[in-house]
């Protein structure tokens, strides 16, 4: 038997590998595991395994490339391909041409990835979502100029909002070259000063819609220095820049009534105003004219002609009471005078006298019994009126 090396064996089994056509143009399920993009080459190195066994996998760079998705650790695929042997270390694997993700299609997959990849770096955070202004005075609208929407988007702010200009710009809104259209359109629409801007088209299958689907797209709305409506497709489709639009209208004629109010009820507002500036004027005149008169009594109240005029009243009323209390006064004192009076009258002894007694003095002495006086004496006798001497000729 023949010495052989074990380049020879690696080659040989690798031949028989290679014209085995069970083995070629396969089509493998199986879940990914250990996935590694070579940097410089390009090339993708990965394991497929199920629940009880595993095979080496290599993607070179130009069917890498091709990919709609980046495939990540964990993720159920079928891929298509050839078993071969790697010589250089004895060992045979998977020649990968194509990778499809199990139960979703390639541009699913793909989109699914960008969405998370987009919201990872805040491309959809509502922290970043503008206001859509009141009144703006430009309106611009991104689509295509032949197409319906942009038709449906200028019959509506005609209709609702003419004192607004719409300035629209043509872009390719499907095919090849559509997400640079449309993201040059963006610019152009934020470079002519309008003050919010409606991205979007008619609807259509999903593939009319990718354009719309891109990382592009995202962040030339994410970027854009006015506020962005997105009305792409019909109200059912969403797409990612509906998600990074400030905020997503389900058609474009929504769009519009969006991005601009109904003139009428402007008009209704400015009519409401009106009546409720009226009334606050009114209300407010009625509150100063108020006020005046109060001024102006206390005003009248603080001048020195009133001032004087107050304290005359004053005086007078002091006068008045003055008189008054000294009416009072006297008749007070010529009640109780005429009291006293009385009273004394009462006890005068000429009030005695009156009434038939007499007073009898002896040389200017009150006599008050007989013993003060002897037989021979000579008395003075005063009556009620009048008096009379007399001389004393008995006494008991």
């Amino acid at each position: 038997m023949p010495v052989i090396t074990v380049t020879q064996i690696n080659r040989y089994i690798g031949s028989i590998l290679k014209n085995d056509r069970n083995i070629q143009g396969i089509m493998v399920r199986g879940e990914i595991s250990n996935y590694v993009k070579h940097f410089r080459s390009g090339h993708v190195y990965f394991t497929l395994k199920d629940s009880e066994s595993a095979v080496k996998a290599v993607m070179f760079a130009n069917s890498a490339a091709r990919l709609k998705f980046e495939p990540e650790d964990g993720m159920a695929v079928i891929v298509s391909g050839s078993i071969g042997v790697y010589e250089r270390d004895g060992a045979y694997q998977l020649y990968v041409n194509d990778i499809i993700p199990e139960g979703a299609g390639a541009a699913g997959a793909a989109l699914e990835q960008l969405k998370k990849k987009l919201q990872k770096e805040g491309i959809f955070d509502t922290a970043h979502k503008r206001p859509i202004p009141p009144m703006p005075k430009k309106i611009g609208a991104v689509t295509s100029l032949s197409g319906a929407a942009v038709r449906d988007i200028i019959n509506v702010l005609s209709r609702r909002y003419p004192i607004g200009e719409v300035y629209a710009v043509n872009a390719q809104v499907q095919g090849e070259g559509a997400p640079e259209s449309v993201c040059r359109g963006i610019l152009r629409a934020e470079a002519a000063g309008c003050d919010v801007i409606i991205v979007g088209r008619g609807g259509g299958s999903s593939e009319d819609l990718s354009a719309f689907n891109t990382e592009k797209v995202a962040y030339a709305i994410y970027n854009c220095k006015v506020p962005v409506i997105s009305a792409v497709g019909h109200e059912t489709d969403f797409t990612i820049a509906d998600l990074a639009a400030d905020l997503r209208a389900p058609t474009p004629s929504a769009a519009a009534e969006l991005a601009a109010p109904d003139i009428s009820l402007l008009y209704e507002k400015i009519s409401v105003l009106e009546r409720r500036e009226e009334k606050a004027a009114l209300a407010v005149l009625d509150r100063s004219t108020d006020r005046f008169i109060a001024l102006n009594a206390r005003l009248a109240a603080q001048s020195p002609d009133n001032r004087l005029k107050l304290t005359e009243e004053r005086l007078s009323s002091l006068d008045r009471r003055r008189e008054t209390a000294f009416l009072r006064y006297m008749e007070s004192l010529e009640r109780k005078l005429g009291e006293k009076a009385a009273k004394l009258d009462s006890l005068s002894p000429l009030k005695v006298l009156s009434r038939g007694y007499s007073l009898v003095y002896k040389e200017d002495k009150l006599l008050s019994s007989s013993e003060s006086i002897s037989k021979g004496d000579k008395v003075r006798i005063t009556f009620g009126s009048g008096g009379a001497e007399a001389e004393i000729t008995d006494k008991w």
